[in-house]
């Protein structure tokens, strides 16, 4: 029961450190400047968290050793019906009604599609921690954390430069993000498989693909005035890249 007790805590801890981020939406002193490359940062971050799930969906779909390159089709059915079921359950719901995304539902779809790519950290975490491989626990909790932190910060995105918004909506928004990863490890502490694995991650890479389109979207805006435009389109691109290599080198650590 100390070993559960212990598993909890870290999961907690991998959890929510989603909020070490929150410091940056309180800060009311950035520039528009500033707030586009931020914004354009954070979806880097969420193009990088797609390719890295996806590395972890390959390892589950390629695993005949005689033809590497060949999925069982079964598994193909899995991820397509995940992938698909994700993306469009998100769709349907900013699409109930024609008003454009507040940030707060904006900042709630992010934290939404993040729960489930934390869930399946936690999945890992708890199936490592129950085999008793400590020093393999070890650099995942410290893998997992360091991303969470970075995770958070796609969720204060919608909400830079602003003031009309109440931070217990913001910090409950936050756990939507960072529960999960408990609720997985508790669960990969007593089950886990596969497909169950396989399943997740492709729950995470369709909703995080549809969380990019409502901030795409806002970053594509027309500027206003237009001759800010190039400058404007230049932090789009310099944040993109940025934010990509900031996802990359925190999971590399």
């Amino acid at each position: 029961m100390d070993r559960f007790a212990e598993l909890v805590g870290l999961s907690a801890a991998m959890g929510l450190a989603i909020y070490l981020s929150l410091p940056v939406v309180l800060w009311k002193k950035t520039g528009s400047k500033s707030v586009t490359f931020l914004n354009a940062a954070a979806i880097g971050i969420l193009v990088f968290l797609v390719a890295d799930v996806f590395s972890d969906v390959a390892t589950l779909l390629y695993t005949n050793p005689a033809d590497p390159y060949v999925a069982a089709p079964l598994d193909v059915a899995y991820f397509m019906a995940a992938v698909g079921g994700s993306f469009l359950l998100l769709y349907a719901v900013e699409h109930r009604s024609r008003v454009a995304l507040s940030p707060a539902k904006m900042a709630l779809l992010i934290a939404a599609a993040i729960g489930f790519q934390n869930l399946t950290e936690g999945l890992v975490f708890g199936e490592f921690w129950a085999a008793g491989t400590v020093g393999l626990s070890t650099v995942v909790f410290v893998g997992f954390f360091l991303q969470n932190v970075t995770e958070g910060f796609p969720i204060t995105s919608p909400f830079l430069a602003r003031s009309d918004f109440r931070l217990v909506s913001v910090a409950l928004i936050f756990l939507v993000g960072g529960l999960p990863t408990i609720v997985g490890g508790v669960g990969g502490f007593f089950y886990t498989s596969p497909t169950i694995e396989l399943v997740f991650d492709s729950l995470a890479i369709g909703s995080i693909l549809y969380a990019i389109l409502p901030m795409l979207r806002l970053a594509m805006r027309p500027a206003v005035p237009p001759e800010t435009t190039y400058v404007r389109q230049s932090l789009l691109y310099l944040g993109l890249l940025a934010g990509f290599l900031v996802g990359f080198l925190v999971n590399a650590i």
